[in-house]
């Protein structure tokens, strides 16, 4: 064969070569298109998207009593509320009305433990059947989730050193103030007070350890939380008790999970005829807050403040 032939019949080998790579690629392409197309929020392999932000189905309370546990979203680091104790056992006012929802359904309660951001989160993405995170209820929230009656009523408030007390949120302006992501005081003092500087930190523990470290000037939650945080860390106060507007606390379950949100109104109904959340209260905040707060400020029995 001639060099010229054989340059010929390597440009036609060449060019059969890159047809075949070509077409091996697209078929790869079309293979791999769903997974490639999926939403951002949704990862290769998991449930499909229901449209509005969800993965997957809901568990039907059959599934639920099947399964043997309830699947509930809790802090693990904001006590009196939710916590793990010194054994690693879940605790705090919360907690013990989640037991008591499992185990009047007849399952037990299956913990996980979430950052004040996620809460809305993992009810979406179906990690959880109800989120009980000491979850106060706005307009906003009850766009994305259902809220079942409320059992608790909270304000805002700042805690900040003994040394250098807040007690008007003037004295906040120029200076930085602490908060969790996810919670009630981010919009408050994003749309109310501009002025303020924030330092936002995914966890509960994360912000007490930076006031604790005097990162900032102050920090903002629920007043219940900063009371009960003062009480315990010397050199701290309450200066400001109740800001913005009262505000309860309610159970959420994935948006239109109306059997699971029909159990927990009824069981909100049944537990406040026997004065349950009282005895919540005298269980795990008393001896918190000892004599300091009056129950029936904190206390939302049978959904009725």
């Amino acid at each position: 064969m001639t060099r010229a032939n054989n340059a010929g019949w390597f440009r036609r080998l060449s060019r059969a070569a890159l047809a075949l790579v070509s077409a091996l690629l697209v078929t790869a392409v079309a293979a791999c298109g769903p997974s490639a197309s999926l939403p951002s929020d949704q990862k290769a392999g998991s449930a499909p998207s229901t449209g509005s932000g969800s993965t997957g189905d809901v568990r039907s309370m059959d599934e639920i009593k099947r399964s043997g546990r309830l699947r509930v979203a809790v802090f693990s680091d904001k006590a009196p509320f939710g916590y793990v104790d010194k054994d690693g056992t879940y605790q705090g006012y919360d907690v013990y009305f989640a037991n008591r929802l499992a185990k009047d359904l007849g399952v037990k309660a299956e913990f996980t433990p979430v950052d004040p951001a996620a809460r809305v989160d993992v009810l979406a993405s179906n990690k959880v059947d109800v989120t009980m995170a000491n979850f106060t209820v706005t307009e906003e929230r009850a766009a994305k989730v259902d809220f079942a009656k409320p059992y608790m009523k909270v304000f805002l408030g700042v805690v900040s050193p003994e040394s250098a007390p807040i007690t008007d949120v003037s004295q906040l302006k120029g200076k930085t103030l602490i908060i969790a992501k996810g919670t009630t005081a981010e919009p408050f003092f994003e749309k109310e007070h501009p002025e303020v500087k924030l330092l936002k930190y995914d966890q509960y523990a994360d912000a007490y350890s930076a006031l604790s470290d005097h990162r900032g000037d102050a920090m903002s939650t629920d007043n219940t939380e900063v009371l009960a945080w003062a009480k315990a860390n010397k050199g701290f106060t309450v200066g400001i008790t109740k800001l913005g507007d009262e505000a309860t606390i309610a159970p959420a379950v994935r948006r239109g999970n109306k059997p699971l949100l029909d159990y927990i109104n009824q069981e909100v109904d049944k537990l406040g005829k026997e004065g349950f959340f009282h005895k919540d209260y005298e269980e795990t905040l008393r001896p918190v807050y000892g004599d300091a707060a009056n129950p029936d400020d904190i206390v939302i029995e049978g959904g009725q403040g």
